[in-house]
């Protein structure tokens, strides 16, 4: 048997950088695998490597390396959605995910979670945005801004409105209109930067998102729902002690039956709209199918350039018995023991 190899030294990357479990796991959890699967199979991969004998290695034959073990170890699933993902790692687009959903719902963990499995490093609330433009904007000037979404209505209370008007619609729109104008910013700066992006809020309305940005970026729109109340009502009572008393539940169940009317009113947009809904019930299923969704939804805008680009993320060229031809897309590798 080869003496065992302190490093693996990928050759075909800049400054020929030794392999690391931690970036191969980062690369795995994209599949919808948990953190400590990802890393006991980057740990599988690099006993095997190591197994091989060879110092240098090429980063396409670490990902053959990856398939080989993935489809042992989970299946061929597992190795389809990990192909899609590098095969669009190294597009010059970037992706920008937009999730948007009631209060409560559980936006800013997915986001966190999905931010933590697809390498993304910037994510941001569109409540952050609004408090940024608050900043901005004197109350008498822009009163919207200055309540909840869920309350947004009381900045309407001197404009007359019809008699059937339902103010806590109206004052959401108005506020996720306003809301808006920080959101494409942002949007902006990532697609002239090549960043990829997650922005998640109750702001982010669907529909509302401009057909441009697709030309140069991967716009992925999604929402996240709880649709039995009394599974809503406890999401903010964990919020409270999460937040230790910052975030009081009090607040929110004052606040719920016009929580729950703005969010039956954003799933009759999305079902208009066709923007993809996920129930957001046990926290491992909800990030497994917003992954694949993710994942398929860019890898097909991907492959519409031509049956070349498919072709190219289904070869592998270092196992003539595998299809995997993955592009250089994956964190690069570093060193960790």
């Amino acid at each position: 048997m080869p003496e065992r190899l302190d490093k693996i030294i990928i050759t075909d990357e800049e400054h020929h950088l030794p392999y690391s479990k931690g970036l191969m796991a980062v690369s795995i959890m994209a599949t919808g695998l948990p953190p400590d699967r990802s890393y006991a199979i980057a740990a599988m991969i690099q006993q095997e490597l190591r197994k091989q004998g060879n110092p240098n290695v090429t980063m396409m034959h670490i990902r053959c390396t990856a398939e080989e073990i993935l489809e042992r170890e989970v299946g061929t699933r597992y190795v389809d959605i990990y192909r899609k993902w590098q095969a669009v790692g190294n597009v010059s687009k970037p992706i920008i995910i937009l999730m948007g959903g009631a209060t409560g719902v559980g936006k800013s963990t997915v986001a966190t979670m999905l931010s933590a499995r697809l390498g993304i490093t910037r994510q941001v609330s569109t409540d952050v945005i609004r408090e940024v433009m608050r900043s901005s904007f004197a109350p008498e000037l822009m009163p919207v801004l200055y309540n909840s979404s869920f309350s947004a209505f009381e900045a309407l209370r001197s404009m007359p409105l019809p008699q059937t008007t339902d103010k806590v619609i109206v004052g959401f729109l108005e506020q996720a209109a306003t809301v808006w104008v920080g959101i494409r910013a942002l949007i902006e700066r990532a697609v002239v930067e090549r960043t990829n992006f997650i922005i998640e809020g109750a702001h982010v309305v669907p529909g509302i998102v401009d057909e441009k940005f697709s030309k140069d970026a991967f716009v992925v729109q999604l929402m996240l729902s709880v649709t039995d109340e009394q599974e809503h009502r406890s999401h903010f009572e964990i919020r409270e002690v999460e937040t230790e008393g910052a975030r009081p539940f009090s607040k929110y169940i004052e606040n719920f039956e016009n929580i729950r009317k703005i969010q039956d009113y954003v799933l009759r947009l999305a079902d208009e709209q066709q923007v993809p809904v996920f129930p957001c019930y046990s926290m491992d299923a909800t990030i497994s199918s917003v992954l694949d969704f993710i994942i398929n939804r860019v890898f097909a805008e991907y492959t519409e350039a031509g049956p070349a680009a498919g072709e190219k993320a289904m070869e592998c060229g270092d196992n003539g018995n595998m299809k995997a031809g993955l592009a250089a897309g994956a964190p690069r590798a570093q060193e960790e023991g």
